[in-house]
């Protein structure tokens, strides 16, 4: 059994926190578990030396994740302002170490209704997708589901009830009318769910460059702008009018119907993608989470997305 494993099985303690940080050795630690994580185990750490976020990869979740394009990505995005700076990486022991942001809360889905939430919601995506950094790992939406695909098969796992080849056909289909050429990919985060939105307290705003933040680096990549508010729109499934507003607010009044158009093509890409990492997870996962399900409403959501964009655009695949 390796060391990633064994810190990932063991009680977090306060000796782990001295292998991890031995200048912390004679200082009062408080630890605190934290909820969201459904990969990882996630905590923080306190002393007078530092706040921190320790996040344990989850188990052989290499199959998926590049960590040096991950710990890359953070490093980039704290330079640009969007993401907390980066303490530690250990791949060895399969740990990153970012500074924990404070004073805030994170978003949950309900925040997305919230209109005079949206400048905060787009400001830090229209950083990522502006900032010109050149990440190190490609994410070509299509190429990472057919990854997906051929990890779930070596698992040598059947899920007859749901079509995987017939739907990854169609969105061969579909990739081929979007039509991105990877030269035209911008930085992004490709996991926008709610609770990877860091929304600083107003009393705290003075201590913070930004009003907003975003954490979980571990899928970004150069992909399609599309493609990453299309992720964001499948996971916190807001009514139509939202998603439009907040569309509005990141277009800043250029190209909102084309921009709306390659959104709703690409829906069904993070959708697939997601499905498959679930039944993954099922298969691999130490953390109990109820995967089948979270992927079983991903597949269905991604067939009701191919018929929205045939009844809506007359795109058929």
């Amino acid at each position: 059994m390796s060391d990633k494993t064994r810190l990932l099985e063991q009680e977090f303690t306060v000796e782990v926190c001295h292998r991890l940080l031995p200048d912390w050795k004679d200082l009062d630690i408080h630890i605190t578990q934290l909820s969201g994580g459904i990969t990882n185990k996630l905590y923080r750490i306190q002393s007078e030396k530092g706040d921190y976020t320790v996040r344990i990869y989850g188990d052989k979740t290499d199959l998926f994740i590049n960590r040096d394009s991950e710990a890359h990505s953070i490093q980039e995005m704290a330079k640009v302002g969007v993401a907390s700076n980066m303490i530690k990486y250990m791949p060895e022991l399969g740990v990153t170490i970012v500074e924990f942001i404070g004073d805030s809360i994170v978003l949950t889905n309900a925040h997305f209704l919230n209109p005079s939430l949206y400048p905060k919601i787009v400001a830090p995506i229209r950083k990522i997708h502006l900032s010109g950094v050149r990440l190190k790992q490609i994410f070509n939406p299509l190429v990472e589901i057919m990854k997906m695909s051929a990890i779930l098969k070596r698992l040598n796992v059947e899920y007859e009830e749901f079509d995987i080849a017939g739907t990854i056909d169609r969105l061969i289909k579909l990739s081929s009318i979007i039509n991105i050429p990877e030269s035209e990919y911008t930085p992004c985060h490709n996991d926008l769910l709610a609770d990877n939105f860091i929304l600083i307290n107003d009393d705290a705003r003075d201590r913070y460059d930004a009003p907003m933040y975003i954490i979980d680096w571990e899928y970004a990549g150069m992909a399609p702008s599309y493609y990453d508010i299309a992720d964001m729109f499948q996971e916190i499934l807001v009514p139509r009018e939202a998603e439009k507003g907040i569309v509005s607010e990141y277009c800043e009044g250029d190209n909102f119907d084309r921009t709306l158009f390659f959104i709703d093509l690409f829906k069904p890409f993070p959708d697939i993608y997601w499905f498959l990492w679930s039944l993954i997870q099922l298969n691999i996962s130490k953390i109990e989470f109820d995967y089948y399900s979270y992927g079983k409403t991903k597949y269905d959501n991604a067939l009701e997305n191919l018929k929205f964009i045939k009844k809506e655009y007359g795109v058929a695949v």
